[in-house]
């Protein structure tokens, strides 16, 4: 068919070996079947852990702009680690990450992540390397039979929760509020602190 409207006028050329510059992805659900059969070689390997692997604590993301998103952190701190009652040396052992350089800079993340180690404690099933001589930690014969190997992505994920404010009416000092005047008004009691100091003082000697 001859070209219509007012297109590129078709100008191909194919005497270029087009046919080795062209990519295909025949090996694509072999592929896919070869992760699934790692994926199942794994879990045995590890079994009875987590797939996943560790433990890991609830961070916040750096940044002004990323500050408000939840994520998984490296390792727990070693105050968390003592909030929680676990030794840090048995800490990897028992499936929890731990970050020696890692250091709370507040009491809100400190406690979640406390709150998070003894939530995961509870839901440990520790099986004794010794059955004749278990441990203090160790799950009894029961609760071994009954366990089962998590093959999650993630060790308890860690979720971002949306808080949305109920729609209300704008109140009066809402709207005779000016943000730009504030703002302004800041800036300047920032300026010209130094100087209202400084007669304040003035004033105060010239009193004496």
């Amino acid at each position: 068919m001859a070209p219509k409207r007012n297109n590129v006028i078709p100008n191909g050329h194919f005497h270029k070996d087009w046919q080795r510059m062209v990519k295909t992805w025949f090996n694509q659900p072999m592929r896919k079947k070869r992760r699934a059969d790692n994926r199942v070689k794994k879990a045995a390997a590890v079994a009875p852990r987590p797939v996943a692997g560790l433990l890991r604590p609830i961070v916040r993301c750096p940044t002004v702009r990323y500050n408000t998103k939840l994520r998984a952190g490296r390792g727990f701190s070693l105050a968390e680690l003592k909030g929680a009652e676990i030794n840090k040396n048995q800490a990897r052992s028992i499936g929890i990450a731990v970050d020696f350089r890692r250091i709370n800079s507040d009491l809100a993340s400190l406690q979640a992540n406390v709150q998070r180690l003894k939530e995961y404690k509870t839901k440990l099933v520790l099986f004794p390397r010794h059955p004749k001589n278990p441990k203090k930690m160790d799950a009894k014969a029961e609760e071994i039979k009954m366990a089962q190997q998590l093959k999650t992505k993630e060790v308890m994920p860690v979720r971002n929760t949306e808080r949305r404010e109920k729609a209300r009416k704008i109140s009066d000092e809402e709207k005779k509020f000016r943000a730009f005047i504030v703002l302004r008004q800041a800036r300047l009691n920032k300026k010209l602190n130094g100087q209202r100091e400084k007669k304040r003082k003035e004033a105060e000697e010239k009193d004496k």
